[in-house]
């Protein structure tokens, strides 16, 4: 039997004319959990008081301001895939991780989750939003472009627990390994072709 072909996607950063497609795309649990992707933006307390509606207000108001957080990968004209990019600034729960404190001094973009709806998930659409990310973040001046993927030990882990996305996938998009702080958490980067230091 023929495998299966990896689908024919379209990349677009998060613009408030494209909220209602990421809307369609997490669905009412925002993804998981009611995250709405604001888990590394927001301390422990204020993320657990505003899951769910709160969250969505707030990364709303964040598209609404004009920089885009991330990019939608679609599949003709339906969302099939989100990739969060933004300057590490814009994740502060990343600079009190013990584990994915700064390798440097050296100003990043940093790739901090995924979401792939359950059809298309293992068909290469995360590879995909990564080197659309890297493209996304290296025109608004980005030279380094960081994630902080899971190596997990077994084959098979719940998808739940890889948003981070996979080492593997990051490697494939052309990401290195600079770090390593815990077995299972390496810390990647991709340096921007011409970057000058």
């Amino acid at each position: 039997m023929a495998a299966e072909s990896e689908p024919t996607l379209d990349f677009h950063p998060l613009t408030p004319a494209r909220w209602d497609d990421l809307e369609k795309l997490f669905g009412p649990r925002g993804a998981v959990g009611g995250c709405w992707c604001m888990w590394w933006r927001l301390k422990r307390a204020e993320f657990d008081a505003m899951k769910g509606e709160g969250n969505r207000q707030v990364f709303k108001q964040i598209v609404r301001s004009g920089e885009p957080p991330g990019i939608l990968a679609y599949a003709g004209a339906e969302p099939v895939g989100w990739c969060a990019v933004a300057p590490r600034a814009a994740y502060p729960v990343l600079e009190r991780s013990r584990i994915l404190k700064p390798v440097d001094d050296e100003p990043v973009w940093s790739v901090v989750c995924f979401f792939v709806a359950r059809p298309y998930r293992r068909k290469g659409v995360s590879v995909g939003l990564l080197r659309a990310a890297v493209q996304y973040a290296a025109a608004q001046g980005a030279r380094i472009v960081e994630g902080y993927p899971v190596e997990p030990k077994k084959d098979s882990v719940p998808d739940a627990f890889i948003y981070h996305g996979v080492a593997a996938a990051f490697r494939e998009a052309g990401f290195v390994e600079v770090l390593r702080r815990s077995e299972t958490r390496p810390i990647m980067r991709y340096t921007v072709e011409g970057a000058q230091p």
